[in-house]
């Protein structure tokens, strides 16, 4: 395992979770790569993955999981966040650790969105995110004419996302300042045309809060 790989994963969460965050990447059976943070993960390299913990979990599930864990000889309970990752090839698994609080503190909207192109990482402003779809099992979102897979899901964003991002489908959130122009299909449907060119169906689910949010 390439260690600059596991370096770069450890930066890209570090610069969007809270400081007092740890990171722990598991590769297979065991722990690879450990970042600390404030809040402590239990875990260090060359631990066996334990069957009951956020990484076994996430391996099962094979999908992001969310868990209040109680370490046994400490006794200290944490709220860790699990995701399914692939690094150099090979399956793993991504854990962020938090204080058992994180859930009942006040949330602050993400500033940034981290996202996949080819094979780097980069962290974009949401401010400069045009839309983001969910397809093919996959998060797409856009800025600045390129395309970027994220690790979130489009449903675990509604919620942390400035309230300028609007669901319109369930398959789409737009960011408002993007919106160029809003018409009709043949279908009569609402279509929004993004000034990047992107034309977005607004589903009949979503068409009232559409309306009432851009106030038309």
């Amino acid at each position: 395992m390439e260690k600059s790989v596991l370096e770069q994963v450890g930066f890209i969460m570090g610069d969007w979770i809270p400081k007092e965050a740890s990171i722990a990447v598991a590769v297979g059976s065991s722990y690879v790569y450990c970042k600390a943070g404030v809040q402590d993960s239990y875990v260090k390299v060359g631990d066996e993955v334990a069957e009951g913990s956020v990484a076994g979990r996430t391996y099962k599930e094979e999908k992001r999981l969310e868990m209040l864990v109680e370490d046994e000889e400490s006794g200290i309970a944490y709220f860790g966040v699990g995701y399914p990752v692939h690094i150099s090839g090979q399956a793993g698994v991504l854990v962020v650790i938090l204080p058992s609080d994180f859930l009942q503190r006040q949330k602050q909207p993400l500033k940034f969105l981290t996202g996949k192109l080819e094979d780097t990482w980069r962290p974009v402003p949401v401010t400069n995110v045009s839309h983001i779809e969910s397809s093919q099992k996959k998060t797409w979102f856009y800025a600045e004419e390129e395309a970027y897979c994220s690790i979130h899901t489009l449903k675990s964003l509604k919620d942390q996302l400035p309230d300028t991002f609007l669901p319109i489908h369930r398959s789409y959130i737009v960011n408002i300042p993007f919106i160029q122009e809003i018409s009709r299909d043949f279908s009569s449907n609402l279509v929004l045309m993004l000034k990047d060119g992107a034309v977005l169906p607004v589903s009949q689910n979503y068409t009232a809060l559409v309306r009432e949010r851009l106030g038309f």
